[in-house]
């Protein structure tokens, strides 16, 4: 380093450390006219940092400048190698992220149950959108169940044996004597369900079925909850009540295969739309203790989950004794940005619960149908009787709350459009010549909601109209100050009105924080024609309804 970078006084460094040829006392202050030879400098974090003001030499006029030491530090080595790596950045934390987004938050009053926020509801609402409509393609029907039941139905069951200490347990009013008229022995405990699996068995068992109408596939999204021990909870990853995309499958058993085959597909669908991946495939067998059934049912449902993995082609693993207490399961691990593995979705097979709710379905040749196996013996067909379904517990999130810490976590706040809660904003310049009123009625159309009605002429909304999040800042901050802070809430699309704007009928879209550009830029070329769809490169005009048509083509693409 050239010594014209230092003042010409008695502070002059003594030699300790090599900045090219120049030699540098770490200990002892150093001051710099011209920092500019310090731009390849690299040092290792400080501790203990102190600031102090310094007064320049009297030789030279600058004002008082700030100086920093580390006071309790080993000799810092400066080094010009670029290889030297710089501290690693600290994970995205889902936690920081809904602060900064105004997605979720937690109260002492209820422990382990977030509170969402209208940006975070909105994400929630659109998670279950989006399986609401692959339901349609893998053949779900959904239905919504109650979230407490008498212990009874726990017991049959086996939730009340084997898992009652992760349950909440509720008193009815008869149980604490204030109920009139109630009879003596009345069953007055109830429990919080933990699952879903009980009550579709009552839904199952409510209705005659015969093998024609297998598999039925039930699907719901109602709350669950459980009893986490307080010291665990953490964000939405750990929770107390929470949402499940539970589904159980009541098939024939030569339906597992095909079935549990179908069921890692929409795994991999599903995952490759939120470009999650690669995930792990896991095999949960038998618990040493606190099971039900027979240890033979469970090696038969433990070598067909087998079979299906080997016909995935994917690579697996067996984590032994980890399975639920009524049937082996075939789990999905993911990693979060700390490295840290989730299980996500799970994969389930139960042969005990349809005997303990006696559940069946009349099929010809029984005992060769209870089997699995499949015959064309007409002497055989001739003979009807009941038969006992298998149950393939199945959710492709797993837990949403779980499922949106991850997302959270895996696009840092950078959302893709159609979840985002902040898809776009439209941002005015200046006042008069009716820009807030274009601005109004802009946001009005680009958003889904369609252009004023006069009072009295309003009418529903069609069920199957598309609708955006489309916020307007008409505050008369300056358009960069605008900008700046729209980038910094990462806004997917930024939209300018000014008084050409409401001369030309248009709007100025700035579409450059969008995450899959060549899905946008495809939505512009049809829009526009290919020649004319980017402009400069970074924002495009287009009219009203044209960004609406433009938002429409980016959301149904999951960009």
């Amino acid at each position: 380093m050239h010594r014209s970078y230092f003042p010409r006084n008695n502070c002059r460094p003594n030699p300790s450390l090599k900045l090219q040829k120049f030699h540098v006392q770490a200990a002892a202050p150093m001051r710099l006219v011209r920092t500019a030879a310090l731009s390849r400098l690299r040092l290792r974090p400080l501790r203990n940092v102190t600031h102090t003001n310094v007064q320049w030499p009297a030789l030279i006029s600058r004002r008082q400048c700030a100086s920093c030491a580390d006071t309790a530090a080993s000799p810092v080595t400066p080094s010009l190698d670029k290889t030297t790596q710089t501290p690693p950045i600290p994970p995205a934390d889902h936690r920081a992220i809904a602060i900064d987004q105004d997605l979720f938050v937690t109260s002492a009053l209820s422990p382990g149950s977030p509170l969402f926020l209208p940006n975070g509801a909105h994400v929630f609402n659109k998670l279950l959108s989006f399986l609401r409509a692959q339901y349609k393609q893998f053949g779900f029907q959904e239905v919504i169940t109650p979230t407490i039941y008498k212990r009874s139905l726990w017991e049959q069951s086996g939730h009340w044996e084997n898992y009652k200490d992760d349950m909440f347990e509720v008193s009815g009013r008869g149980a604490s004597g204030q109920a009139k008229d109630a009879e003596i022995g009345e069953d007055e405990e109830y429990g919080l369900k933990p699952m879903n699996c009980p009550g579709h068995c009552l839904l199952f068992k409510s209705q005659r079925k015969t093998y024609r109408e297998l598999p039925v596939r039930y699907a719901d999204f109602s709350p669950l909850h459980r009893n986490e021990i307080s010291g665990a909870l953490s964000g939405l990853t750990r929770v107390r009540r929470f949402h499940q995309d539970d589904a159980h499958i009541f098939c024939r058993p030569s339906q597992i295969s095909e079935e549990i085959s179908k069921t890692l597909e929409f795994v991999a669908v599903v995952y490759k739309t939120f470009n999650l991946g690669p995930f792990k495939l896991c095999l949960s067998t038998r618990p040493e203790d606190h099971y039900i059934g027979t240890v033979e049912d469970w090696e038969r449902a433990e070598e067909q989950l087998k079979e299906a993995l080997d016909r995935s082609g994917r690579e697996w693993s067996v984590n032994e004794g980890d399975g639920a207490f009524y049937g082996p399961k075939i789990d999905i691990i993911l990693k979060d940005s700390d490295g840290k593995e989730h299980q996500t979705a799970t994969i389930q097979l139960d042969m005990q619960l349809p005997q303990r709710f006696q559940l069946e379905y009349q099929a010809p040749a029984p005992e060769l149908e209870q089997k699995g196996i499949l015959t064309t013996d007409k002497s055989l067909l001739e003979q009807s009787g009941p038969v006992t379904p298998v149950i393939i517990h199945r959710a492709i999130f797993g837990s949403l709350e779980r499922f949106m810490a991850l997302l959270i976590e895996h696009y840092n706040g950078r959302w893709p459009f159609w979840l985002s809660p902040r898809q776009a904003i439209i941002l005015t310049v200046g006042k008069g010549n009716g820009v807030d009123e274009y601005a109004e009625e802009a946001q009005r159309i680009t958003s889904g909601i369609g252009p004023s009605l006069p009072e009295g002429k309003v009418a529903p909304l069609p069920m199957d109209t598309a609708q955006f999040l489309v916020d307007i800042d008409q505050s008369d901050r300056p358009l960069g100050k605008k900008i700046s802070e729209a980038k910094r809430k990462k806004y997917n699309t930024i939209i300018v009105v000014g008084k050409r704007s409401v001369e030309e009928n248009t709007l100025e879209l700035d579409v450059t924080a969008q995450p899959n550009q060549q899905v946008t830029q495809s939505a512009l070329a049809d829009i526009l024609g290919s020649e004319n769809a980017i402009g400069n490169g970074r924002s495009v005009k287009l009219s009203r309804d044209q960004v609406y048509d433009y938002f429409s083509r980016v959301s149904s693409a999951y960009a």
